[in-house]
């Protein structure tokens, strides 16, 4: 087994279970995941970090769950998807262990202001556009802080092209590349030639074009894996696919094409929500794994394993000593993975818009069993606190497409809300027989309900006090509103 593997991370945007042709029936044509799958272990209840991008890509990277860090939301121009200056990431480690370290694609854990670009947390290398998402052929991109205008180009090849090149030249290795697709997110942009096979389907033109878009990251997927077996290194690669939650049912009118439907809701092999809940839909989310010369191919993993195991997992399996002295969430789950045992029996999120509030969309794992908090739909205060979240959002947007007119987080407060007088009562699943989270059984199993809530309560209590003490450090020195008027 080699001492130094190289890494080779690859996190799709949005894309679920039933976005395989393997799991899919054929609905999308994905050949090169479902051969790699084939090859690969397979992580039937992986679980991305959280419900949405910034915070469960901070806890792939960090190791810690996202609301400790700092990341709590997508939302840029408040400084919510930025990671903590005083964490270490994943890439922080192997570059200390004299790793080359890459990043290509979407960044989205530090839009704004240079203390948080990536090269500034551990990736020597980055290829990139550290916002949110970016139009697939307008694009502009950041190389190492520098802007480069787009080509005309179909983004998601350009973005394969530097991901080869990275392996070409870091052939000697060792390296740590993670390629962090935008797709299949918006705006829903892809090639027509292969739009029309699916349009010619029957699809719907937003799931044509979003399964477009999945193929052609698919042949990215292909490349890239070709690119390691030219340089002769595949035997000692650790190569993954992944997601960074489930799939986005319903978009804005700014993400779609004009007549085109805002309801993306396509099969997901049954699971229950998708992005932006706790539900199965919304976090649990695929892996495949292949290590020749470290693990056996073609298998399934039925362990549970949270984006936070992958720091710790992918450190010890290449000998490389953690930087930082924060304390994991995660576990090495490599004794899983080799079918000697399981890691880890519990997992815990919790994610709303704004500042975070328990009562809402937050889960935890116990075993098969599986708690949910139900997402409340929290008011704003008043008219002026409507308006100024709608305002965020303009800014959000207009920094996608007017970067100069966007340079800092806004100055403005966080808009002030209403929680509800009532909140609906805790749900309860067994995932073992109901994996499609359809039968609530916390009428029947009330002692085990409450002890699980309990659980979650503490979690939360503890994880929110961690990130209220970094919170004035990590964006403006602003006080933050209050949760509740």
């Amino acid at each position: 087994m080699p001492n130094r593997p190289n890494i080779i991370l690859i996190v799709a945007d949005d894309m679920g279970y039933g976005d395989f042709g393997l799991y899919s029936r054929g609905r999308v044509h994905t050949p090169a995941l479902d051969q790699f799958a084939q090859d690969s272990l397979r992580l039937t209840q992986h679980y991305a970090g959280s419900a949405v991008c910034s915070p469960s890509r901070a806890a792939l990277l960090t190791g810690r769950y996202p609301i400790r860090t700092g990341a709590i939301t997508p939302q840029e121009t408040l400084g919510y998807d930025r990671i903590a200056l005083d964490e270490a990431t994943i890439a922080d480690s192997f570059a200390a262990a004299g790793y080359a370290t890459g990043m290509v694609g979407k960044w989205h854990n530090g839009a704004l202001d240079p203390a948080y670009h990536p090269n500034a947390r551990g990736f020597e290398e980055f290829i990139g556009f550290r916002g949110g998402w970016m139009d697939y052929y307008d694009w502009w991109l950041d190389r190492n802080g520098s802007i480069e205008g787009g080509d005309g180009r179909y983004l998601t090849d350009v973005l394969t092209e530097e991901a080869v090149s990275f392996v070409n030249r870091h052939r000697n290795g060792p390296f740590f590349l993670m390629v962090t697709y935008n797709a299949p997110h918006s705006p829903l942009q892809a090639p027509e030639e292969v739009v029309r096979r699916y349009a010619e389907q029957g699809h719907s033109r937003g799931i044509a074009l979003t399964y477009a878009m999945i193929e052609v990251m698919d042949r990215g997927v292909a490349s890239i894996r070709q690119a390691v077996r030219d340089v002769g290194v595949e035997n000692d690669t650790i190569f993954m696919f992944t997601s960074d939650n489930g799939p986005a049912f319903m978009l804005r009118d700014d993400q779609v094409p004009e007549g085109v439907s805002i309801d993306t809701r396509r099969f997901n092999c049954g699971l229950n929500g998708a992005k932006g809940t706790v539900y199965e839909g919304g976090i649990r989310v695929p892996m495949l794994l292949s290590w020749p010369n470290g693990l056996p191919p073609g298998r399934d993993v039925a362990e549970l394993v949270h984006f936070t195991d992958w720091l710790p997992t992918l450190t010890a399996a290449a000998g490389v000593e953690r930087v930082g002295d924060k304390p994991l969430d995660g576990l090495d789950v490599m004794a899983s993975l080799r079918g000697d045992g399981s890691a880890r029996s519990s997992a815990f999120w919790q994610w709303n818009g704004y500042s975070p509030v328990g009562e809402t969309n937050a889960a935890v794992r116990d075993g098969d069993w599986k708690l949910v908090r139900p997402a409340i739909d929290i008011a704003f205060a008043s008219e002026a606190d409507s308006g100024l979240a709608d305002r965020y959002v303009e800014l959000d947007i207009r920094y996608k497409y007017e970067r100069e007119n966007v340079p800092e987080i806004a100055e403005w407060p966080e808009p002030v809300r209403r929680m509800p007088d009532k909140l609906p009562e805790p749900q309860l699943f067994n995932l073992a027989d109901d994996p499609g989270e359809v039968n609530d059984l916390a009428a029947q199993e009330p002692t085990r309900a409450r002890t699980m809530r309990d659980a979650l309560d503490s979690w939360f209590e503890e994880v929110e006090s961690e990130r209220r003490a970094i919170t004035a450090e990590n964006r403006h020195p602003q006080p933050i509103a209050a949760r509740f008027e």
